[in-house]
């Protein structure tokens, strides 16, 4: 990143061995005091640690839609990377603190009306959140809250286990068509491997937002609960996962996600001299323009 403090991504298991440590305690029970808890928040992005059961809560709070500002990208990115190398950490639960919605996805501010070079900066933070937390070596689990489009989705795609807030007024989806935007080949990947060609073909080329019991039939998302019951649900997930021994996990994660990892690592420059090119056309400037514009109405 061009932004200070975020370190590239190695997708190689650390050096470090998680399977020598102890065997996690269960999650704390509902209505029980907190167990001890480390914390740490920047502007958009709050991170809870619980140190007895390894697993930490990483919440939006970027009102009023969790929007992937460049801001936002960087900050998401140095708390995964804070977790990922913090040894007491095994898992996370991520969430969003707004209610009603996980995250609305890419800041359409960051895409209209700027230099080339913030363009290429801002494209760079997308790409590194993406790969540090498809590529992370610790157990993730989403828990979608709220609505989830084009970018919001791709979080909750990334991560390895997603549970649905069962609402009927929640949607997910890459809805990139939509707005005149292709979605790239990476998360076109992502989709694909969650969904299979064929659904995810389908709903690319249609800007499909689904319903959360779509989603859920669709494979999208793995489970649907009750909103009240969400958090006790993953903490559920995350205990089961984290059951077995770290090692076995990772290197099978790392097994199944590396190819698609590996092709945007790959050609990382050349998507991002794509990405320059595609929203530098003034088609796709008005288009975006005019997608602002009717969002100023919504709120007016």
């Amino acid at each position: 990143l061009f932004s200070p403090g975020v370190l590239p991504l190695c997708c190689r298991l650390p050096a470090w061995d998680r399977a020598t440590r102890p065997p996690p305690r269960p999650l704390q029970p509902p209505g029980l005091p907190l167990a001890p808890c480390r914390s740490f928040s920047n502007n958009k992005i709050q991170v809870e640690l619980d140190e007895s059961s390894g697993v930490a809560m990483m919440k939006f709070k970027s009102p009023p839609v969790n929007s992937l500002s460049l801001e936002f990208l960087t900050e998401f990115s140095i708390s995964l990377e804070k977790l990922e190398n913090d040894r007491a950490c095994r898992g996370v639960i991520i969430t969003s603190a707004v209610p009603k919605i996980f995250s609305s996805g890419l800041d359409i501010t960051e895409m209209c009306g700027k230099s080339v070079e913030h363009y290429a900066e801002f494209w760079r933070a997308v790409q590194e959140l993406w790969l540090r937390l498809y590529g992370s070596n610790m157990v993730t689990v989403a828990a979608v809250n709220g609505s989830s489009p084009a970018g919001g989705c791709l979080i909750a795609l990334s991560c390895d286990y997603r549970i649905m807030a069962e609402n009927p007024k929640f949607s997910i989806g890459l809805n990139e068509a939509q707005l005149g935007i292709v979605a790239p080949f990476w998360f076109k990947d992502t989709f694909v491997k969650v969904v299979g060609h064929r659904i995810a073909e389908r709903s690319l080329q249609l800007g499909s937002l689904h319903s959360a019991p779509e989603a859920l039939r669709l494979g999208l998302v793995d489970e649907l609960v009750p909103e009240e019951k969400l958090m006790e649900k993953a903490a559920a997930v995350m205990a089961q996962w984290l059951a077995l021994p770290d090692h076995a996990r990772q290197l099978t994660k790392t097994m199944m996600r590396k190819a698609v990892l590996d092709h945007l690592v790959a050609h990382r420059e050349e998507d991002i001299k794509n990405f320059i090119t595609f929203v530098s056309k003034e088609s796709i400037q008005k288009s975006l323009r005019m997608y602002m514009e009717m969002l100023k109405k919504r709120k007016n």
